[in-house]
């Protein structure tokens, strides 16, 4: 997947890790109610699925994440390419490894009207129309990537941006119906390519050191402001 691309869903993906980690519920709505209103940080690694519109071709990854609410978010894609993606609060850097560039733009304009503006505290509902996903319904739903969704149930929200202009047509938030530990993620952006994310070994609500969302460009690295 291309670096604008990982950059895109990552940023996406960090708004709603900031609205879901993992403790009772009601309902998946509730649940996400719930996350943006109690968490303030998480860790996880991840297993990243991109689907083309045509359903041909598939790419995987996988990672770690981190985040702190508000604002700050890491992410470190291990394979098949190194990225290292990081939001420090006032800005979003994008490290290659492979290409020793790294590409730094305000976090203001990264996040937009994305599902990744959560990640400033955003309101749900002034943002995106939020809905529970009927069981079966969803080919998110209907598809498993570790051992552990296998053999468990998952509920889904779904999450419309009621800004029809933006990069993504839905975003969907799978949870554990039996621990409601956030489970999947599935982004369909507007060109119809779908990426899907599998969690595992979740922690909410952990220390993490400050370091840990600060970012200094390696030295002979070519460094790209965008506005």
């Amino acid at each position: 997947m291309k670096s604008s691309g990982r950059l895109m869903v990552s940023g996406a993906l960090a708004g709603l890790l900031l609205s879901a980690a993992g403790m009772a519920h009601a309902d998946a709505v509730a649940t996400l109610r719930a996350f943006v209103k109690d968490v303030k940080t998480g860790r996880a690694s991840f297993t990243q699925t991109v689907t083309s519109p045509d359903g041909k071709k598939t790419r995987k990854s996988t990672g770690t994440l981190e985040f702190q609410r508000p604002n700050k978010f890491r992410f470190a894609y291990a394979g098949p390419t190194e990225q290292l993606i990081v939001g420090d609060g006032k800005q979003v850097w994008l490290y290659d490894t492979d290409l020793n560039q790294v590409t730094v733009r305000p976090m203001n304009d990264t996040i937009g009207a994305s599902p990744a503006a959560l990640l400033a505290g955003g309101s749900l509902d002034k943002d995106f129309t939020l809905s529970n996903v009927a069981a079966g319904s969803s080919s998110a739903a209907a598809a498993t990537s570790t051992p552990s969704q296998a053999t468990s149930t998952l509920e889904w929200v779904q999450a419309l941006p009621r800004h029809k202009e933006g990069q993504f047509q839905s975003v969907r938030v799978g949870f554990n119906t039996k621990n409601g530990q956030l489970a999947a993620l599935e982004i369909l952006d507007s060109f119809g390519q779908r990426s899907r994310l599998d969690f595992a070994q979740f922690e909410s609500k952990v220390a993490l050191p400050a370091t840990r969302f600060q970012f200094t460009p390696p030295k002979g690295a070519d460094v790209l402001n965008q506005p």
